[in-house]
């Protein structure tokens, strides 16, 4: 197969794959440690969908009020309904105030308070004195806090000489023995194929949130980095557990901040009730994301929606007053301009639960190292692999993520597998050569693909599965709609065998990229709707109308998901980690949760 695909073929110490925030930490970080390092990505990295990020980055910085990476750490534990690993939660909020700094000296241009201190804006599930009171914990750069954190680490990246390959596709993983040895990528501008061979390779790809109809997702989220892990035979970890965050643009998608709420802004139903009173009489509508959003779905259920159709929620700022809004939230307010046609000093924006983040991925260690269940050990180790922001399952958000912790992740996480591959790799060490063979597989797929006749257009295959996940693995969920979405999407994974590419270039052949797009995100969506059936019970994110309680004494552990390539599901179990790193904070046991 090589023999018809010339290969020009790279050696790196490090190839990171992906230009997010969580890989130009990571591409940098490993730079700086003066390792030989290549980052891929399919778009130019301030294009990234990091730089979609609004409302702010996590820490206990107490600039606004008393605060405690320990009560930190409480909200995270109990934002994940107990699913996420103390170990790993803890190591992320106690790096939290560090990371922070770090990337104010970076150049981080935050938001000041009058002392000159960084602006922090409270947001949903951070509380202070374990559960006592409201944090302000979120670090902020007005309402573009991705963007400012995406061009500074670019910007270092490049001081640092890291050399990066732009609108490259990553196409597969090179593995042998159980190993990976590097990447196979396709240069879209060239229409050439590229070899990395590499003694680590950091995924940091994203997630998959274009596998549903209604995302704040960029298009180019389509979880590239998790369809090759389950190519190469590895596991994904608590894909059943997707957020929808309760603030999209009703009718586009395109989201609007937590932090509109963190600054006072509040959600109101067609009888112009403040709802959130009922459903979450504590933190009302600063309830964190699974709560707010099931809330918002019950009181349009219950025929309360506003709007013709009564399908959609008000979402309030203008009593915060235009002041105000130009100052914290001008980018909301020019998105709500836009996309909604409203002036949101004078009138409210419709809004809509929308899906946007995946607590599931790729299952890793608090270093960033890719873990896969082997011979009776769940945390064994799979060599020359690592993964890192969206894309990964630390998993420090758990069965549902705070608000503000995403970038807190991407940043910490990031740091951790540059310092992890600084330990483990000893730059300018030859590499073993690479099986006779290496990519072969990968250069098939491309090449059967690429010459794809069959009758069913790319574009309506992927309607399908959108749709389907839309319906049956949404905000609520029953035995009945589920399986009625596996069988759905079983149909849906096999007719991708009928695609049909119409365009048989590989220079800037978007029919091509967009099929292997679809390509990585079937597999990902068989495994997320699989996973949510077999999973018999409610947390965080995963509400089952039929299994409406939290089963901490049969649930209490990780779903780990392998698919063959004829799209079968296995299902086995990783235990959740209670023990925490260090003997300066007690492990948190599971309660009830109240809001």
């Amino acid at each position: 197969m090589s023999s018809s695909y010339p290969i020009i073929d790279h050696t790196y110490d490090v190839v990171v794959v992906g230009a997010g925030g969580a890989g130009l930490r990571a591409t940098f970080g490993m730079a700086e440690k003066k390792l030989k390092t290549a980052c891929l990505t399919k778009v130019f990295p301030t294009r990234s969908h990091t730089v979609a990020a609004q409302g702010g980055m996590s820490a206990s910085l107490a600039n606004m009020g008393p605060d405690n990476w320990r009560w930190h750490m409480y909200d995270t534990v109990k934002g994940s309904d107990w699913l996420g690993d103390q170990d790993a939660i803890e190591y992320m909020c106690r790096e939290a105030v560090p990371a922070v700094i770090e990337l104010e000296h970076y150049g981080v241009p935050f938001s000041r308070t009058e002392e000159g201190k960084i602006y922090q804006r409270p947001f949903g599930g951070m509380t202070t004195n374990y559960g006592e009171g409201t944090a302000q914990r979120t670090c902020a750069a007005a309402d573009r806090t991705g963007h400012a954190i995406l061009h500074t680490l670019y910007q270092q990246s490049l001081k640092h000489q890291a050399e990066f390959f732009i609108e490259y596709f990553a196409l597969d993983l090179i593995m042998e023995n159980g190993a990976c040895r590097g990447v196979m990528a396709l240069n879209m501008a060239e229409g050439t194929i590229h070899r990395f061979r590499a003694k680590m390779v950091v995924l940091a790809t994203g997630g998959y949130g274009r596998a549903y109809f209604s995302a704040t997702s960029a298009h180019t989220c389509t979880g590239d980095g998790n369809a090759m892990v389950l190519r190469a035979g590895l596991p994904l970890q608590d894909m059943e557990f997707v957020q929808f965050h309760p603030t999209g643009i009703y009718g586009s998608g395109c989201l609007i901040t937590e932090g509109v709420r963190g600054e006072g802004g509040f959600l109101t139903n067609a009888k112009g009730e403040r709802f959130m009173e009922r459903y979450a009489p504590n933190a009302k509508d600063l309830a964190s994301r699974d709560v707010v959003s099931r809330a918002m779905t019950m009181e349009i259920r219950e025929g309360r929606g506003v709007g013709k159709q009564a399908d959609h929620i008000h979402l309030h700022l203008e009593h915060l007053g235009s002041e105000v809004i130009h100052e914290r939230l001008p980018g909301i307010a020019e998105t709500a301009r836009i996309f909604a046609g409203v002036d949101v000093t004078k009138e409210p924006i419709p809004v809509l639960p929308t899906v946007h983040y995946n607590m599931g991925g790729i299952p890793t260690n608090y270093h960033g190292e890719v873990v896969t269940l082997k011979d009776g050990n769940p945390d064994s180790v799979v060599p020359g692999l690592m993964a890192i922001g969206e894309a990964a399952c630390v998993s420090v958000h758990g069965a549902n993520r705070l608000g503000s912790n995403s970038l807190l992740d991407i940043v910490v996480f990031g740091r951790a597998a540059a310092l992890r591959c600084a330990e483990l790799i000893s730059s300018g060490e030859r590499h073993k050569p690479l099986p006779a063979n290496a990519g072969d597989e990968a250069l098939a797929r491309l090449d059967r693909l690429r010459h794809a006749k069959g009758s069913r257009r790319t574009a309506d295959i992927r309607l399908d599965m959108q749709r389907t996940m839309q319906n049956d693995a949404a905000v609520f969920r029953t035995e009945s709609s589920m399986q009625h979405g596996v069988d759905e999407m079983a149909k849906i994974y096999d007719s991708f065998a009928d695609v049909q590419v119409s365009d048989r270039s590989l220079i800037w052949n978007s029919d091509l990229i967009e099929t292997l797009e679809l390509d990585n995100l079937r597999g990902q969506a068989v495994v997320t709707i699989n996973s949510a059936l077999n999973r018999k019970e409610s947390r965080g994110g995963h509400a089952r109308e039929d299994y409406p309680d939290r089963d901490d004494d049969n649930w209490m552990k990780h779903t780990l998901a392998w698919m063959d390539d004829k799209g079968q599901i296995t299902i086995d179990y990783r235990p959740v980690h209670m023990n925490t790193l260090t003997d300066e904070v007690e492990p948190f046991p599971p309660k009830k949760r109240v809001y």
